[in-house]
């Protein structure tokens, strides 16, 4: 097992939780502009070590989802930024390119102190 990505989410804007009701959510660093700071978790800038890609798994808080997707620019503003939107729809297909896609399953809880993890098994 290989951990691309390792990060923990250390709060939210007040908002964020609105589009965990359409199925996704959004994670930003600290450089998250003003307009949209209140609808993403926020997080640490950390490095990714090696390939996002389908088929590996994202565990968030113990709870674990295969990769299905991942836009091209989703790995470049994850490493750079601290953003990506992970969407839980399942897709095969991108819609949107800062989006990594995982299954359709039930989205786990977030809050301060969830740590999330892509990894390679």
């Amino acid at each position: 097992m290989k951990i691309i990505y390792e990060n923990t989410i250390k709060d939210r804007g007040a908002c964020a939780e609105e589009f965990l009701e359409n199925n996704m959510f959004v994670l930003f660093g600290d450089s998250a502009p003003d307009e949209i700071k209140d609808f993403c978790f926020w997080v640490d800038v950390a490095p990714i070590n090696g390939t996002i890609s389908v088929g590996q798994t994202v565990k968030i808080g113990g709870q674990s989802y295969k990769i299905t997707a991942v836009g091209s620019e989703a790995p470049t503003t994850l490493a750079g930024l601290g953003h990506c939107t992970f969407n839980f729809s399942g897709q095969s297909e991108v819609d949107l390119l800062g989006t990594i896609y995982v299954e359709n399953k039930p989205l786990p809880e977030l809050k301060a102190g969830t740590v999330l993890q892509i990894i390679e098994e």
